[in-house]
């Protein structure tokens, strides 16, 4: 009877919309949740076969879950420099465990590799990236020449994102380049000093200083090295300390008469000068570059040389302008640069655009730890969601395909921003409403068919 009908087709009806306003109560608890993908119910409707044109067979109405795993929420900045956001497509890749490997050092995903857009990370007790759901992020680990990452499509081989990077080792001063002016019209025996920062092997800033002394002879200025804090200039063959004193003669300086560099000569090639070797030209004919040799502990014994060290200070191409100069103006430093730092302890963790994670040093030094990929699925709408905002593969989505972020269709990692759930808090309650109303108009279909059959049961009385 096609009242029976009727009444399956409000409880029908009333199904559907409790599962309508389930998803939509979710959505609403989830608006604040990072990287929340908002549900949404296909309403499709139910026929049976009548077996005959003149009688009509209700069937109802069904409804399937969709979820919109791949629409894009909006990116929020962010304090915090180590959460992350995807603009475009893709995931993170995440783990529920991790075991430490002694032999690496890294701490390797052992449990379900899982993926997910929520990347509010913070480092835990040994400094993993974990987020709010408790899933550790993963990403490549840099390779055994540390000149970029062991990038690899089997997740199971990426490595946990650590930034437990405490400090940075101390280097000491290798390289000096200088470009600075002396000045042409000064007078014989005037003197310009050029003070410089050097680090020994410990981190230990010293002071060198590099004395022009204006000879006699046109076009040539001498230069002497001062070095500080007990340090003392070494010769460079036998390795003894120049007898416990921090200057000595380094050579001389000879400019063109265009004001061009034209040759450095260390001390012990200029004839009649007894100075030695504590200094020689390793530039050859191209660049004019003194090394000299420090000791800086002071020590005298050709063994003791720990922390003995030979620094290339580069004055120039020979017949160019680009280092020391000898000009009519003022004595001044025009650019210096040099390598070597102290000590650093870690200040701040960055996120390139590459997924590239870098620990940065308060001694202004840099170090990259990993770089996070971006996978995608040919059909993302197809993962299971499990609890934490997390994602697993299905056959519906296909398999990962772990991509650097911004390649291959991938999308973009963005560094100290989050995605904001995809919930409209407006479109939900307007969709809340409309369920509502759509489950009152069911339960009359209950209570008018409830109506009829009481008639019908009347017509026997």
């Amino acid at each position: 009877m096609s009242i029976f009908g009727g009444l399956r087709s409000g409880v029908s009806g009333l199904f559907v919309q409790s599962q309508s306003l389930a998803m939509i109560s979710d959505n609403i608890a989830n608006v604040n949740t990072v990287g929340y993908k908002v549900n949404r119910p296909r309403f499709s409707t139910l026929v049976t076969d009548s077996g005959s044109q003149t009688l009509f067979s209700s069937g109802g109405v069904q409804s399937v879950l969709t979820r919109e795993v791949s629409s894009q929420g909006l990116l929020q900045a962010s304090a915090n420099s180590t959460d992350i956001a995807v603009s475009g497509n893709g995931f993170f890749a995440v783990t529920n465990e991790l075991t430490f490997n002694t032999t690496t050092g890294n701490h390797d995903p052992t449990g379900q590799i899982l993926y997910t857009r929520a990347g509010e990370f913070r480092p835990d007790e040994d400094g993993n990236l974990v987020n709010a759901g408790g899933f550790f992020l993963l990403g490549y680990d840099r390779n055994a020449t540390n000149t970029g990452f062991d990038v690899t499509n089997v997740l199971t081989s990426t490595t946990s994102v650590n930034v437990s990077a405490a400090s940075a080792a101390p280097i000491a001063t290798s390289t000096i380049d200088l470009s600075a002016n002396l000045q042409a019209s000064e007078a014989t025996g005037d003197t310009f000093d050029m003070s410089l920062q050097t680090f020994d092997r410990q981190g230990t800033s010293h002071t060198l200083t590099l004395r022009f002394t204006k000879n006699a002879t046109a076009n040539i200025w001498e230069v002497d090295g001062i070095i500080n804090n007990n340090a003392v200039f070494a010769d460079a063959a036998t390795g003894v300390a120049n007898n416990g004193t921090n200057t000595i003669d380094l050579g001389e300086i000879e400019f063109n008469a265009d004001g061009t560099i034209a040759a450095y000569d260390a001390a012990g090639t200029i004839s009649g000068n007894t100075a030695g070797a504590f200094a020689s030209n390793i530039g050859g004919t191209t660049n004019e570059i003194a090394q000299i040799f420090i000791d800086y502990d002071g020590s005298t014994v050709a063994t003791s040389d720990a922390d003995r060290v030979t620094i290339a200070i580069d004055f120039g191409t020979a017949d160019s302008a680009d280092g020391i100069t000898q000009f009519e103006g003022t004595s001044t430093i025009n650019s210096l640069s040099q390598n070597g730092r102290q000590f650093g302890n870690l200040s701040s963790v960055s996120v390139n655009n590459q997924g590239v994670v870098s620990a940065v040093f308060d001694n202004g030094d840099s170090r990259q730890l990993n770089q996070i990929p971006v996978v995608t699925f040919n059909n993302a709408n197809g993962l299971n969601p499990l609890s934490g905002n997390v994602y697993s593969q299905t056959d519906e989505s296909g398999d990962p395909v772990a991509k650097i972020s911004g390649a291959g269709g991938a999308g973009t990692i963005n560094g100290s921003s989050v995605e904001q759930s995809t919930v409209d808090l407006a479109d939900e309650f307007t969709k809340l409403i409309v369920t509502q109303r759509a489950f009152s108009a069911n339960t009359r279909i209950i209570t008018t068919a409830d109506e009829m059959l009481e008639e019908l049961i009347r017509a026997k009385r």
